[in-house]
Order: structure tokens, then C-alpha cells, then sequence
């Protein structure tokens, strides 16, 4: 199957909305992109990724929230869609503690309006994040697609394995092809500042302690965005009738180690805090390839010093106009 048709991206000013959409840009494909551009971490950043898009004449944006049903309906009868990949979600485990009902919004009712309106478009292919937190608390490592997800242990995991039962009661009764990607703790440039490597960068440049949870006892499924997002094309070229699939690293590293590598590339060392484990948090991730690598050739390729290295030069960059001496 071509990917020349328009593909609709949610959550195209985030992360790797930004970095997918980007890719398809760069490969001629016609992007439509949608965010509601929150202030969950800084609008600035999520405006300057659009800007990058914005370059592209055959990217076209709708501000909109996915939680507006009928702005919803207006975007698929605006544009000729042939695929879905949606993205759009509130993030973070911490915060869903804190903020449980934006999660009930986004990543339920967002995901639900997104959904059916595939359906009644009849696209082509449904691609959707899902999470590595599904696993919740297991401790058989690593994690594979065939372990039993019944028990998350933070409500951002119990939105995102209600969304692979969502997507697979459309599958089964509308017969729309759909494909949950399990992430497993992305970097690299453009990355979302509430997460590790973006606050330890910040934390350290300016001199300040970082806060080093479960006493630094926590390993990584670190997988670099290049990656992911190569991945994720494969997937929108290849519709499934329903898949799941891990999209992470088979090796994972510990935090300890993840810090040194940072103060390593910054020349500089961290005063650390050491915390306990936060609610919500599992002490070690690692994902199971098996399934990814049979039916999309999935092998991540970007080690973890040149993955850092990569996030920190452009940190640089990006934050060299306000602050000249990074």
C-alpha cells in the first residue's frame, strides 16, 4: 500500500505527533495534523514544532480538542483522509494523581470521538498509541504482548489499555483495521520537557539538584524517537485487522547509568536528591521484540550515548537565543 494518500495525525504538536509528521512531510506524504495545544507542559515548545511543519505546503493544522465531537465530524469531511494516527492523549503518570478527570477527557472521550469518526469515514488504517504502563505491576521481564494487563496500577495505564479494548471492539464489529503501539519511554530532540532526560539537562545546565526516584534503583526501556518513528510509518503502511505491538528497546539501562551519560555529554555533574518510588512508577521496564520484529522488522538502532547526545545538541541549540551561555 502507498502512503501518498493524506494521513490525519493527532497530537501533531507533541512529540512524536511532531517527529512522525515531520518524517511523512519529508517523504512528500499530506499531513493533516490536529492538537489542542494544552498547557500541560510549555505551549511555546508545541507552537515552535508546528512552526517546523507549518514550512511543509502540504501541511494543513486544525486547533481543535478532540473531546469537540462535532470539530471532530469537521476535519474528516474537510479533508480526504485514507489513515489515522492518533496520538493525541493526556500524558504522564504523576500527574494523572493529580488530574484524573483530564484523562477521562482525552484519553476516553478524545479517543472515542477520533474512533468513531474513522468508522463512519471508512479509512484505510487506525494507528494509535497505547503505553508500556499497561503492564502495571508485572514482574515477569521482559514485557511481552501475550502477559495479562489486568492490573494497572495508575490511571494514565488503566485510559491506555482501555483504548486497546476500545480499538478492538471497532475491529471486531466494524472491521476497521486497527494498531496499538506500546512505547516504551521515548527521547530524543523536541522532546516532552516533563520527562527525564529534558529535566536533568535543565536541572543540571542551570545548576540546580535533580531528583533521582526509587534511590536510583529504576531501569529504562530508553528508545530513541528516530526509531519509534520508523517503526510507526511501517505500521501505517501495513494495516492489521487488530495488533498490538512493543515499540521500545530489548535492552534496558539503568537511571544511575542514564545520568552518567548525560553529565558525561554536558561536561558538567548533578547534585542528586535521592527520592523513593513514586505512586504509580514500576521499577524496571523492558520490552519483549518478538512480535514487532516478525511482522514489522522492528530492531531499534540508536545506542543511548549517540540517542542523549542527539537530545542535548539540540537542547542547545534550541535554547541558545534566551540562554546564550548553554
Amino acid at each position: 500500500m502507498s502512503l501518498q494518500n493524506t494521513i490525519l495525525v493527532t497530537g501533531s504538536a507533541g512529540f512524536i505527533g511532531f517527529a512522525l509528521s515531520k518524517k511523512l512531510l519529508e517523504k512528500g506524504i499530506p499531513v493533516v495534523g490536529v492538537d489542542s495545544l494544552n498547557s500541560y507542559y510549555d505551549v511555546q515548545l508545541k507552537l515552535a514544532r508546528n512552526a517546523e511543519l507549518k514550512k511543509y505546503s502540504h501541511y494543513s493544522f486544525e486547533h481543535l480538542n478532540l473531546c469537540d465531537l462535532e470539530s471532530v465530524k469537521s476535519v474528516f469531511k474537510k479533508y480526504q483522509v485514507s489513515r489515522v494516527c492518533h496520538l493525541a492523549a493526556q500524558a504522564g503518570v504523576r500527574y494523572s494523581l493529580q488530574n484524573p478527570f483530564e484523562y477521562q477527557k482525552a484519553n476516553l472521550e478524545g479517543f472515542l470521538n477520533i474512533l468513531d469518526e474513522s468508522k463512519n469515514a471508512k479509512i484505510e488504517n487506525f494507528v494509535y498509541a497505547s503505553s508500556s504502563s499497561v503492564y502495571g505491576g508485572n514482574t515477569r521481564l521482559p514485557f511481552s504482548e501475550k502477559d495479562p494487563v489486568n492490573h494497572p496500577i495508575s490511571l494514565y495505564a488503566a485510559t491506555k489499555r482501555a483504548n486497546e479494548l476500545m480499538a478492538h471492539t471497532y475491529s471486531h464489529l466494524y472491521g476497521i483495521p486497527t494498531t496499538g503501539l506500546r512505547f516504551f519511554t521515548v527521547y530524543g530532540p523536541w522532546g516532552r520537557p516533563d520527562m527525564a532526560l529534558f529535566l536533568f539537562t535543565k536541572m543540571i545546565l542551570e545548576g540546580k539538584p535533580i531528583e533521582v526516584y526509587n534511590y536510583g534503583n529504576m531501569r529504562r526501556s530508553f528508545t530513541f524517537i528516530d526509531d519509534i518513528v520508523s517503526a510507526v510509518m511501517t505500521c501505517l503502511q501495513t494495516p492489521f485487522p487488530y495488533e498490538i505491538f512493543n515499540l521500545g528497546n530489548d535492552r534496558s539501562a539503568s537511571l544511575m547509568e542514564y545520568i552518567g551519560i548525560i553529565e558525561k555529554k554536558l561536561g558538567k555533574s548533578a547534585e542528586k536528591i535521592m527520592m523513593p518510588i513514586q505512586p504509580g512508577d514500576v521499577p524496571e521496564t523492558i520490552a519483549d521484540l518478538t512480535h514487532a520484529k516478525e511482522k514489522l522488522g522492528f530492531s531499534p538502532k540508536t545506542n543511548i550515548e549517540e540517542g542523549v547526545g542527539r537530545f542535548i545538541d539540540w537542547y542547545r541549540s534550541y535554547y541558545h537565543r534566551a540562554c546564550p551561555m548553554l
